[in-house]
């Protein structure tokens, strides 16, 4: 059974709440009704409740099974508000709230927040930073973490890494350059996050052009301080640092070049980027030329799961990435 078919089984079981505030969009809306006919989740479509029903009629689409949070009606806003007002998170006075109710993705981080719903899923229309930033706003980055960043799972055609052909990798596609503190809070997240989806134990290895002091320079400090900010913080997981990528997921070469201890060198199951620069290229190497797939990228990082999707983005991919935050929830409220 591959990992898809086993999140696929493990979402099902659990039945996670997801709004969708960009229901709108003509794909998402199909991706919602046919994550609603799998029995995925629990679907929400937020926006205006007429609208929505006009444009699932125009469709042919069957909003049956779907719930609508309507931001057009005032007296379910007004409860929402004064409820979310009560929240010791809340930021926002009164005005600031009733106005961002009118908006969906921010009405979906708002019931979110207040826990009406699980995840909130995001991204067709909606830039990333726009997500990312509401997100941070209303539901707030989880404790101990400096920064939201993405994280992803190689599936690579005749790897034999400790975990079989696959490999999880982060951060691709968020945190352009960050301090050791970010990358700390990158590979801590990435941890939880491939954890959570696989049931591994993680073996977290910061990558870089250097292996146990084989070279010097300001690039190569930066991981050895995200690795002691790591380990300080988190001293129950594994991450070591700093690997070359070879040193990293290959013995052989790691009992050349490591010369002490660790319990990730030439068996991590994760592999943390030093920059986007360098995860960007990296990503697209591996797909390129091994071949491979990638789950994700999935934003981490937030109290509550957070999903922003590609805008290219079709039905199946959206329902991929709607499992696995179903799984990634189910596990952070200890229901999976």
């Amino acid at each position: 059974m591959s990992l898809m078919d086993q999140l696929r089984e493990r979402a099902c079981a659990t039945r996670m709440r997801v709004a969708f505030p960009e229901g709108t969009d003509e794909t998402m809306m199909r991706a919602v009704a046919e994550i609603t006919a799998q029995g995925i989740a629990e679907c929400v479509l937020v926006g205006d409740g007429a609208e929505l029903k006009r444009l699932a009629d125009e469709r042919g689409i069957s909003l049956e099974g779907i719930e609508v949070a309507d931001i057009a009606d005032e007296a379910a806003n007004a409860d929402l508000a004064e409820r979310y007002l009560a929240h010791p998170g809340c930021p926002f006075k009164a005005k600031g709230v009733a106005r961002r109710l009118t908006r969906p993705m921010e009405h979906a981080f708002i019931m979110q927040a207040l826990g009406d719903v699980d995840i909130t899923f995001a991204g067709i229309s909606c830039s990333t930073g726009d997500v990312i930033l509401a997100g941070q706003t209303i539901i707030g980055l989880a404790e101990g973490i400096d920064t939201v960043s993405s994280v992803g799972i190689f599936d690579i055609p005749g790897y034999e890494g400790s975990e079989g052909n696959l490999l999880g990798f982060g951060d691709s596609a968020v945190c352009a350059n960050p301090d050791p503190a970010q990358l700390a809070s990158i590979a801590i997240s990435a941890c939880e996050t491939i954890a959570a989806l696989t049931q591994w134990e993680p073996r977290c290895a910061l990558l870089s052009y250097s292996t146990c002091g084989s070279a010097e320079g300001e690039l190569v400090d930066k991981v050895v301080k995200a690795r002691d900010i790591a380990n300080e913080r988190r001293p129950d997981l594994k991450i070591d640092g700093e690997f070359q990528f070879d040193s990293a997921v290959n013995p052989r070469v790691a009992q050349r070049k490591v010369g002490r201890d660790s319990e990730v060198a030439g068996r991590a199951n994760i592999v943390i980027w030093p920059d986007l620069n360098v995860g960007n290229v990296g990503v697209k190497l591996v797909q390129q030329f091994a071949h491979a797939d990638a789950y994700g990228p999935m934003l981490q990082g937030f109290k509550k799961i957070v999903c922003d999707c590609s805008r290219s983005a079709g039905v199946n991919e959206i329902v991929g990435n709607v499992i696995m935050s179903c799984v990634r929830a189910a596990v952070l409220k200890g229901v999976a």
